[in-house]
């Protein structure tokens, strides 16, 4: 009886890691989608609300830290459940690191809100939504331990990289043609370069996954 009754409190306090991780995933992805809606609509004000967002997920970083290392010391868990703590707290450094390139799109945003607009964005909103998805995907592969959705996930990152050398070409163009339009440029550049370094995250994510469910390290590895 009193095994059963430790186990379920085993279980309840991994599901309280669970649920904190997709809470974060969640704020995560909101803070993406508002970066590039506060660059499109060249909204400044939406622009520093993500900027201040970004003291959310640092909190929730630390809490669920805090929460893995505490189930760790008290329950010294083994196997499948050890690498799911340990990886749960890779896990959030990427989801905050997520959150620091949302937070520097924001900075971009209210650069660029001040000058004239060099072009309609396009490709970069397309290449975000991929990128938002990739870190949904990837959080639900960890949470269900699917290696399929997890591998779907690494393999979609190459459609985020081939928009970023598009838009790359594209600036260039642009930066040839006017050199008044090299500071706007570089600035659209880096904004691109945030959203391609947040699919990577989720790509570091679904990696950890695989090696969760299958035992087996793919990074740096060709799929």
């Amino acid at each position: 009886m009193e095994r059963e009754h430790y186990s379920r409190q085993f279980d309840t306090e991994l599901n309280e890691i669970r649920e904190k991780l997709l809470e974060m995933g969640g704020k995560v992805e909101l803070m993406i989608n508002d970066a590039l809606k506060a660059l499109v609509d060249r909204n400044s004000a939406l622009a520093e609300k993500v900027i201040a967002f970004d003291h959310q997920i640092n909190r929730l970083e630390m809490e669920i830290d805090e929460r893995c290392l505490e189930v760790l010391a008290r329950r010294q868990p083994a196997a499948r459940d050890l690498r799911f703590i340990t990886l749960a707290m890779k896990i959030v450094t990427d989801l905050e690191r997520i959150g620091d390139q949302c937070r520097n799109i924001g900075k971009r945003s209210i650069e660029l809100n001040e000058l004239p607009p060099l072009k309609p964005y396009i490709d970069l909103p397309r290449m975000a939504l991929h990128a938002s998805i990739m870190v949904k995907e990837a959080l639900n592969a960890f949470v269900a331990g699917d290696d399929q959705l997890a591998l779907k996930v690494c393999r979609d990152d190459q459609f985020v990289d081939d928009l970023n050398e598009q838009i790359q070409r594209e600036l260039l163009t642009f930066m040839m043609a006017d050199p008044t339009a090299i500071a706007r440029a570089m600035k659209i550049n880096h904004v691109a370069k945030c959203v391609e370094r947040i699919a990577d995250h989720a790509t570091n994510v679904a990696e950890m996954v695989i090696f969760m469910i299958k035992g087996k390290d793919i990074r740096h590895t060709a799929l």
